[in-house]
């Protein structure tokens, strides 16, 4: 991906960068016609972080948008202190970014943060995401799923995000990732429609889901052909009782687990198989059936059938909120939920 360098004027790429970046009419939602301007760039240095940075914030505030900052603590105090008295109108969110939130949270957080935008200036919000991707592998997996999936459920909002990547800090597969996950890139200061970004549904569809390394040991608890429902809770609420010792986060993770098993046994293909493996720190939960029917990627990241729960539809949507990672793992003999998370 090109990058941008040097040190333009700030006036002189306003015009430019504000032109690109900015997202449709309309209310969210999966469905809508209409891109978010969601736009990426690949970055060098705090000058470059600066330089694309600074002129694209200024024009959303000129223009009355809801300006969100999304970064790490020491990138959103650097880039207030060069806005100056113009950054008393920005709001702080890291969890837009992942930061202290998982993928359903990000978007409801973002989602509010749109009805705000919508009550005031230009009814538009802006934010300058800066994507939190962890320290492992399967930490950048989920942030580049995420990264993919707003574009789709947040089609047609009236909204613009510049997203920069590091490549000094980031994992190179991270970096990589920008050109698939963003319909728009910021090159040399210009918003430019990017002719490699990938269709959310075919993206995700696509991304590696290697084995947890303690998937090729034993299972703490395995069964094959659960008998019933009510079984199968009761057996997993002991093996995460077990293993999981904060009282409260072993409910919720088994919460989370019992609703996968809920519609293994109400949509899926009997039998139903669970294994769970544990370790110090860490536990990968698996539900298996045999249906092939379900090829959604992008399940789970909103409640299937929206903001009235009294609907059901929130068993993956649990899974992403109260577990680490959620993968969904299809293929002729059937589909897999795989879970995993932290025991603290």
């Amino acid at each position: 991906m090109t990058t941008i360098g040097g040190h333009p004027a700030r006036t002189t790429l306003r015009a430019q960068v504000d032109a690109g970046g900015l997202g449709t009419g309309g209310r969210p939602g999966r469905g809508r016609s209409g891109r978010v301007g969601h736009m990426a760039v690949v970055l060098h240095s705090r000058e470059e972080m600066l330089a694309a940075a600074l002129p694209w914030l200024d024009a959303g505030l000129a223009a009355g948008d809801l300006v969100v900052l999304t970064c790490p603590e020491e990138t959103a105090q650097l880039l207030v202190d060069e806005l100056g008295g113009a950054a008393a109108a920005v709001v702080r969110e890291p969890r837009v970014s992942l930061r202290g939130a998982r993928g359903p949270d990000a978007i409801t957080t973002t989602r509010r943060l749109l009805d705000r935008a919508a009550g005031a200036g230009s009814g538009r919000l802006r934010v300058f995401g800066h994507p939190e991707f962890g320290p492992a592998p399967r930490d950048w997996r989920e942030t580049q799923r995420y990264e993919s999936v707003v574009n789709e459920l947040l089609a047609g909002a009236r909204m613009s995000a510049l997203c920069p990547y590091d490549a000094e800090a980031l994992p190179a597969t991270a970096v990589e990732s920008a050109r698939a996950t963003h319909p728009f890139l910021l090159v040399d200061g210009v918003a430019t429609a990017n002719p490699d970004y990938r269709a959310p549904a075919a993206y995700v569809a696509e991304l590696p889901l290697p084995r947890e390394a303690m998937e090729a040991g034993p299972p703490v608890f395995a069964v094959d052909g659960a008998p019933t429902l009510a079984w199968l809770r009761h057996q997993l609420a002991g093996v995460l009782a077990e293993h999981v010792p904060d009282r409260d986060r072993c409910e919720d993770m088994h919460l989370a687990v019992s609703e996968i098993a809920a519609n293994a046994f109400r949509h899926g293909t009997p039998p139903v198989s669970a294994r769970v493996w544990a370790e110090p720190g860490w536990v990968v939960c698996t539900i298996a059936d045999r249906g092939t029917g379900f090829a959604d990627p992008l399940a789970g990241f909103v409640p299937a059938h929206g903001d009235d729960l009294s609907q059901g539809g929130m068993g993956l949507w649990l899974a992403r909120k109260l577990w680490e990672h959620v993968d969904l793992i299809g293929g002729p003999h059937g589909l897999t939920v795989r879970l995993s998370a932290p025991t603290r």
